[in-house]
């Protein structure tokens, strides 16, 4: 296991400390939670501001 330090703000350690609580984690566990969970989520795609899968271009037009 790796040890190393991590500086947050104030108010996102508020955050985690709480919802370690509520699922009855260690504020560690509960970091690694969200991480794995975070690493696992299908990315959405990158190209697209929204977020959303970008729609292909359309086909180039012939010429005559």
């Amino acid at each position: 296991m790796i040890r190393f330090s991590l500086r947050i703000p104030a108010d996102l350690h508020e955050q985690v400390t709480a919802r370690a609580a509520a699922d009855r984690r260690s504020l560690n566990s509960e970091i690694l939670h969200l991480l794995e969970v975070a690493l696992t989520a299908p990315r959405p795609d990158a190209g697209s501001p929204s977020g959303e899968a970008a729609e292909p271009p359309p086909p180039p037009r012939a010429t005559e």
